[in-house]
């Protein structure tokens, strides 16, 4: 049975594109799905929020992005675009953007968050060069120290284009496809490495 605390969540992961109903939505949702199979009822442990530099306010999640997230195992549901603020900024314990221009941005709202701010597709390599052992008791204490360490490696690794998604607005749904097919490993790789932080910090819990 989870304690009181358990039941917060305890780790944020702001997603960030320009629209907020492409490739952020869908990082968003595809990684609630992944973390609701992988944690189970501990999955709200680690909370996940989208937004958009400049989104479409309240608009639902693009037809075709929505076609290729239930094709990989996720659901639209009742998902809405939402307007990127400094305050959600400072409010993340790790930020994920879908291209350089969107870390640039995100860091000219909130500059202080540059330790914590990264391409999705940088920090999914830069886990290369971070341990696996994170000594903390706390999960949340463990995964802002992984963050910690994912910023200590980038002078181990050249950021590109690489790192970037491009957005499929105004394309057909095979570049909606293709931006789906970047996002969804490097997502991934990310949020294993949290949920097993999670996992190991519930299987020692009271």
């Amino acid at each position: 049975m989870l304690s009181p605390r358990q039941e917060e969540p305890e780790f944020t992961v702001l997603l960030v594109c320009t629209g907020n109903i492409c490739r952020s939505a869908l990082a968003e949702r595809l990684g609630r799905a992944y973390l609701d199979e992988v944690l189970g009822p501990d999955a709200g442990a680690i909370r996940l929020v989208s937004a958009g530099t400049r989104a479409v306010v309240g608009s639902a999640m693009h037809p075709d992005t929505a076609l290729v997230l239930t094709g990989l195992g996720g659901d639209a549901g009742d998902f809405t675009a939402r307007q990127l603020a400094d305050r959600m900024v400072m409010d993340a314990d790790l930020v994920l953007t879908m291209t350089r221009q969107h870390r640039r941005d995100v860091l000219e709202l909130a500059p202080r968050a540059l330790s914590r701010t990264f391409t999705l597709r940088e920090a999914a390599g830069l886990l290369e060069h971070v341990d696996q052992d994170v000594p903390r008791e706390e999960f949340a204490e463990r995964a802002c120290a992984l963050v910690g360490a994912l910023a200590a490696a980038r002078s181990r690794r050249r950021s590109s284009s690489d790192d970037d998604v491009p957005d499929p607005i105004g394309q057909p749904v095979e570049a909606h496809a293709e931006a789906g097919e970047l996002i969804a490993p490097a997502l991934i790789e990310v949020l294993s490495r949290l949920a097993a932080l999670r996992a190991e910090g519930a299987a020692v819990g009271p």
